[in-house]
């Protein structure tokens, strides 16, 4: 994960497309932690639509799922919440969500609303959401299972998922994946920075260089200096 912190977002989603998940990219999902990186194994929670015998069958208090799955959390975790794209539905406010501040969570995700998002901020997490609402989840939403797959932002996350976010960039890095994520963006980004440098030198149009052969040959140049 501290690997993960110091590169670039869209790196990680190119490098994730480069091996065959189109699907990784959350959409309609904002940042309200401007300029903060968010980097974490994701926990799920699935809300559904609302029905009143789904509403009658679910276990309420401190045993229903919303937080079972925030008490599943702990340092280096981040809560990613299904919420069927329902933006003025919240799954939390304040007082919920601060659950994850008493478990030391890294922070949350949701394609659904959220309340008090001043105060939600306060509690130190990072937090992205489709937007913020004063409405509560009923009678719009149910907690209804954790630590299941789930859909959000337009894409599937499972468990264990690394997530990694910041700002309006939200990509999914499949569980089995992530050394070779991370292993694609660090040569990238090294080459990348040599192609930079070799521009800049040269004063020339950025396409001389900045093309996918010459990438090629700059990571074959990186990996022979290496051994």
């Amino acid at each position: 994960m501290d690997r993960y912190r110091k590169v670039g977002v869209a790196t990680v989603y190119s490098a994730v497309l480069q091996l065959g998940y189109r699907h990784c990219y959350m959409q309609d999902v904002q940042g309200f932690s401007p300029g903060r990186r968010l980097v974490g194994r994701a926990k799920t929670l699935r809300y559904i639509p609302t029905r009143p015998d789904i509403v009658d069958e679910t276990v309420k208090g401190e045993d229903s799922p919303e937080y079972q799955a925030m008490g599943s959390c702990g340092p280096g975790d981040v809560l990613v919440v299904e919420a069927a794209g329902q933006k003025w539905a919240a799954i939390g406010g304040d007082i919920v969500l601060m659950h994850l501040k008493m478990v030391g969570a890294e922070g949350v995700i949701t394609d659904g609303g959220v309340r008090d998002i001043r105060d939600v901020l306060s509690h130190g997490f990072a937090l992205f959401a489709g937007g913020e609402t004063p409405s509560a989840r009923q009678p719009y939403l149910v907690s209804h299972s954790h630590n299941i797959d789930i859909s959000c932002g337009g894409i599937s996350v499972r468990p264990g998922d690394l997530m990694v976010a910041e700002d309006e960039s939200i990509v999914c890095v499949p569980r089995h994946l992530v050394h070779e994520v991370i292993d694609w963006v660090e040569e990238h980004e090294a080459a990348e920075e040599v192609i930079r440098a070799k521009i800049l030198e040269e004063q020339v149009p950025p396409g001389k260089h900045y093309n996918p052969e010459n990438f090629e040959r700059v990571k074959k140049e990186l990996r022979a200096k290496r051994g």
